[in-house]
């Protein structure tokens, strides 16, 4: 006697799943959430240092997310929709807590930066190092390099000129590696 386990499959594509969290569905907005949470996680703790608090923008964006979910017209994919609003969340945090300054002084900077780290450093190791970073620079830094806004988007989200942006950029990725030929010479020994 054999018996046939019928496998159900609960929600069909991301669309549908939305539309049941639309109408208040808790077990489509758990789904959505468990399979959205550790990226967004992952988003706001490159903004922010400390876990406890990322974890707790993140919520907030989740919050800003199912309030808001009607809005999201499926264009684009719905992972980049609240990505984005975590970004925005992540600003207002550090905006509130008065974290993020961009200092004023001007610097000549060269428009195409050619990385040249050479690194045999641990992923942890690097995180660290951009969360030593100033805040203003760590924030143009993840969103230029990491996130892949444009420097126009990034002046108009933070309130700044493209020209500071660009600065910060410069200025963050001049720190960056210094501190990471830092690990490096330590590293391999010769420190």
């Amino acid at each position: 006697m054999t018996s046939l386990l019928k496998v159900i499959q609960l929600y069909k594509n991301e669309k549908t799943l939305i539309e049941r969290a639309i109408k208040n569905n808790r077990e489509a907005q758990h789904v959505l959430f468990k399979t959205n949470a550790p990226k967004m996680l992952s988003v706001c703790r490159y903004y922010i240092k400390d876990l406890q608090h990322a974890e707790e923008v993140m919520l907030n964006g989740f919050l800003k997310v199912f309030n808001n979910l009607q809005s999201y017209r499926g264009e684009g994919s719905f992972e980049g929709w609240i990505r984005r609003i975590m970004v925005r969340e992540c600003i207002s945090f550090l905006r509130k807590k008065k974290h993020i300054e961009f200092p004023a002084e001007e610097m000549d900077f060269k428009n195409d930066y050619v990385n040249n780290i050479q690194t045999d450093i641990e992923i942890a190791q690097i995180q660290q190092c951009i969360d030593e970073l100033p805040e203003g620079y760590k924030m143009v830094f993840v969103m230029y390099a990491i996130e892949g806004y444009k420097h126009h988007e990034i002046a108009y989200m933070l309130n700044i000129t493209e020209g500071t942006s660009k600065s910060q950029l410069f200025k963050a990725r001049n720190l960056l590696q210094h501190k990471i030929n830092e690990l490096n010479k330590t590293s391999y020994g010769t420190n």
